[in-house]
């Protein structure tokens, strides 16, 4: 599962993309890392969680100003990634990414977890740059019924069912993975980007293809357009 460490990583956990060592863990899957009762699946609500890395407060959810679109750039040093928010059918997740992208939660941070065997994909979001990382408030999964994670696609990484937070990963090659990652996003532009940076190779620090990616990743900005 791509947990969050502790969550991917920490607490994001996809397939064995847990994670990526939590002793006696599997295979790692995307992760992050909220400690907090998870809420249930229904309406969008933000719960307060631990941890509160980087603290900029629990977002409110309006449903129509949540169904308006946008994108994304995220200003990396390897390049520009655009992502299309999928606001109509992920407008809790969108609503959280948007708060944090606003609030300038994810500026400084660097992408720490890097997949090119079984699972390719590169995962971000956390401040702490560990996988254990998150926002202070954890919400509920969305668009899962029939998900796939074709290439391009951007998606939460948690540590079960209904721990969403900060972290998300970027799909860089066709990926399989059970449907238990909201997919909230598709890139539209820096796929290359993507490529490039996985390309690179990472460091196995956890398992053979499983690491911290060779080509540092800073996110610099994120940038939000309407529409």
């Amino acid at each position: 599962m791509l947990r969050r460490k502790g969550a991917l990583l920490a607490a994001v956990v996809l397939i064995p993309l847990a994670t990526a060592t939590q002793a006696g863990a599997a295979a790692p899957a995307p992760h992050a890392a909220a400690k907090a009762p998870a809420p249930a699946a229904t309406a969008c609500a933000y719960t307060k969680a631990v941890p509160a890395d980087n603290y900029k407060g629990i977002p409110d959810f309006d449903p129509v100003k949540a169904a308006r679109p946008f994108s994304a750039t995220l200003r990396t040093s390897q390049g520009a990634i655009t992502v299309k928010a999928l606001t109509d059918k992920a407008p809790c997740t969108t609503n959280s990414f948007r708060f944090l992208a606003e609030k300038r939660y994810f500026n400084g941070s660097h992408c720490h977890r890097l997949t090119t065997a079984r699972l390719y994909v590169l995962q971000c979001g956390d401040p702490t740059g560990t996988g254990s990382g998150g926002p202070g408030y954890s919400f509920p999964d969305e668009n899962l019924t029939g998900a796939t994670y074709p290439a391009g696609t951007v998606a939460m990484a948690n540590a079960g069912p209904n721990t969403n937070g900060s972290q998300f990963f970027f799909v860089w090659k066709d990926t399989k993975l059970s449907p238990a990652y909201t997919p909230f996003g598709r890139v539209t532009s820096g796929l290359d980007v993507l490529k490039k940076i996985a390309a690179g190779g990472e460091d196995d620090q956890n398992g053979p293809g499983d690491g911290y990616p060779t080509l540092p990743v800073n996110i610099n900005r994120v940038q939000i357009k309407k529409g």
